[in-house]
């Protein structure tokens, strides 16, 4: 059994040191992560379900949880299921152009008054679900957290493009940091790893 000490670590190291533990293993073995809050322990159980892994997880005492893997076939790991490309191609080597990700760091467009950017933006999303080559991937974080939660005007348009085979994925930081993560309502949470991970392997990364 391998042991990942990722008490007191920020996001993204807690996957991140999971992903060495996992790379590093020679034959299948398990892998034990300590985390200190859920959102670590859903972003570890996530890298490691979308690699095909199973994973649970333990609350052991009061800001400390226990995930384990079970890793019983040695393969190379993606770092998120989301930077694969719908060509099939290696998702590191590829070099199509469809692998466009949308990142929305606000939950409004643009500067200047504070209703028309929320307009601009549900518009914007809108537009996506009648565009003929659909993003990846579409990426939510710092007040871009709101777009995917309850209350949103957006959460129609986005579970359309979800269920388009759209990757929706939100922030955990920042879902916690506003105190919203209870009311997130389309996609996946994420961490900041995977954000940058899916940036870097699109093609295109457009922001509203």
């Amino acid at each position: 059994m391998v042991k990942v000490d990722a008490l007191g670590m920020a996001c993204p190291k807690p996957v991140i040191e999971t992903k060495k533990a996992i790379a590093s293993l020679t034959k299948p073995d398990v892998i034990e992560v300590w985390v200190d809050n859920p959102t670590a322990v859903e972003n570890v159980k996530g890298l490691a379900e979308d690699n095909g892994y199973k994973a649970s997880s333990d609350k052991v005492a009061d800001k400390q949880y226990k995930v384990t893997i079970n890793v019983d076939v040695i393969k190379a790991i993606n770092s998120t299921a989301s930077s694969t490309c719908s060509c099939g191609c290696n998702d590191n080597t590829c070099s199509c152009d469809d692998n466009i990700v949308i990142a929305i760091g606000s939950n409004q467009m643009g500067n200047g008054e504070e209703q028309l950017g929320k307009n601009l933006l549900k518009a914007f999303i809108y537009a996506v679900t009648q565009s003929d080559k659909k993003p990846k991937a579409m990426l939510f974080y710092n007040s871009g957290a709101y777009t995917t939660c309850e209350g949103s005007l957006s959460l129609e348009d986005l579970e359309n493009l979800k269920n388009q085979g759209v990757k929706i994925l939100t922030c955990g930081t920042c879902l916690d940091f506003y105190g919203i993560k209870d009311k997130l309502k389309v996609g996946e949470v994420t961490n900041m790893y995977d954000i940058v991970t899916t940036m870097e392997n699109a093609s295109l990364v457009i922001r509203p």
